[in-house]
């Protein structure tokens, strides 16, 4: 069987999207329909801006979506039987199996970008990723500290990121080292994804998902939260939303898939990173691009 999966944030580069805006008119249409919809040309920072430029949340998210579904219009969905992103490529995710139309995920995407940001600047807070050490033994060490620190993204076996308050993540860090991860290291963001830190972010971006027309998926979508199948569109809603303070368990994801009969996997935006976190996951089955 074959699975579509849609990266999130860190894939973006400078020059994103400018083949797929060359390759085809109706392509160029989308892309283009994304200015009017935004009202800012995000276009022109996608294909000629500066790292600085796109590493801000609210152009990184919209742009990675963009590209993700103009790659998708590109290959026509390749005939996939079940799909599932990487935190915010799950909206990306959502569009390719029905649930949402280009507009409406470009719009919610920009909203959740936007109240991502705010939750940021309103208390800055910190994420670090942990290498070379069980998943358990983590959340175990995480659970001893005082303040907020939690697990936040499952990337694979012997990789996890947490979340939360700067000082909670750094002592963390060091009592994770001490118990024998590989590295411990700061990530270059001003925020805690995936943390109950996000819990602003999470009320705007449910004001928004409620006005929003959900349709029921012509494919499973195998979401962050629960790692399983899911159709209902009642139940996306509510999963895309607790995502935001939840944790992204890409690892449990992808193995349920694999579980449920995905054997190939094919990566569709830019970037390749999670073909990369597959192969990790399990060796015996196929990832790539989709171009």
């Amino acid at each position: 069987m074959k699975a579509l999966v849609f990266p999130g944030q860190g894939s973006q580069f400078v020059g994103m999207g400018k083949e797929l805006y060359d390759s085809r008119k109706d392509i160029k249409d989308l892309m283009e329909s994304a200015n009017e919809i935004l009202g800012f040309d995000i276009l022109s920072i996608m294909f000629n801006g500066t790292d600085a430029d796109l590493k801000k949340t609210e152009v990184t998210q919209p742009s990675i979506f963009i590209h993700s579904v103009a790659a998708l219009k590109a290959v026509n969905g390749l005939g996939a039987e079940m799909v599932a992103g990487h935190s915010l490529g799950e909206f990306s995710a959502l569009v390719a199996n029905g649930v949402l139309s280009f507009d409406d995920g470009l719009k919610l995407v920009s909203e959740r970008a936007k109240a991502m940001q705010e939750a940021c600047d309103a208390n800055p807070s910190s994420m670090a990723a942990i290498l070379g050490l069980d998943d358990a033994k983590v959340e175990e060490i995480c659970a001893q500290i005082s303040g907020i620190v939690v697990p936040a993204n499952y990337n694979c076996p012997g990789q996890l990121v947490i979340s939360g308050e700067t000082p909670a993540v750094e002592e963390a860090c060091a009592k994770l080292k001490e118990a024998g991860a590989k590295r411990a290291l700061l990530l270059p963001v001003n925020g805690a994804f995936h943390s109950p830190l996000m819990q602003p972010a999470q009320e705007r971006l449910a004001a928004a998902i409620e006005k929003t027309k959900f349709r029921k998926a012509t494919i499973p979508v195998y979401q962050n939260i629960t790692t399983t199948a899911v159709t209902n569109p009642d139940e996306i809603k509510q999963n895309l939303i607790d995502q935001l303070t939840g944790p992204v368990k890409w690892t449990q994801s992808v193995q349920n898939m694999i579980k449920d009969g995905a054997s190939n996997f094919v990566e569709v935006g830019p970037g390749k990173t999670l073909q990369g976190l597959i192969k990790k996951i399990d060796g015996s089955v196929d990832a790539a691009s989709a171009i």
